[in-house]
């Protein structure tokens, strides 16, 4: 009988273990964990779709975003400077960043922007092109997964 207490108890205290080490390397502090992420579909490199007006990139890893082109001087003669995707946000340097409901958080210099809306699709069949609609101004952008 006291064997038996004894073997349950190792196993109790091994099974602890094994959850405390499982819920570490998932990265899950229980609940106050505040870290945000982008969806799986949404990582990786995406271009500009029609680079005859505004060219740029977004490379979109786990917690972050980096935003390259889409300069000022894109904006052609007379047109809305409103309508350049990603106005406003700093080039070229990884920013904290994270999706959610239909949105792309941006945190830059210090605060978090307003959320820019997306649509996520695909075409073709194989391989299957994977897409990005935002608008900006009233017009759309549209981004290719590279």
């Amino acid at each position: 009988m006291m064997n038996n207490l004894k073997k349950r108890k190792k196993y109790f205290t091994c099974g602890i273990l094994l959850a405390v080490l499982f819920i570490t390397s998932c990265n899950m502090e229980i609940g106050l964990n505040d870290y945000k992420t982008f969806s799986y579909d949404l990582r990786g490199t995406w271009l500009s779709n029609d680079p005859s007006v505004y060219s740029g990139k977004l490379v979109i890893d786990s917690g972050q975003i980096t935003i390259t082109g889409f300069n000022e001087g894109q904006t052609p003669l007379w047109e809305n400077d409103n309508k350049r995707p990603f106005k406003g946000f700093t080039k070229g340097t990884a920013l904290k960043a994270y999706s959610e409901e239909g949105k792309i958080f941006i945190e830059d210099g210090g605060s978090p922007q307003e959320g820019i809306s997306y649509i996520f699709y695909t075409a073709g069949i194989f391989p299957e092109e994977k897409f990005l609609r935002f608008t900006f101004g009233g017009r759309q952008e549209i981004m290719r997964r590279q």
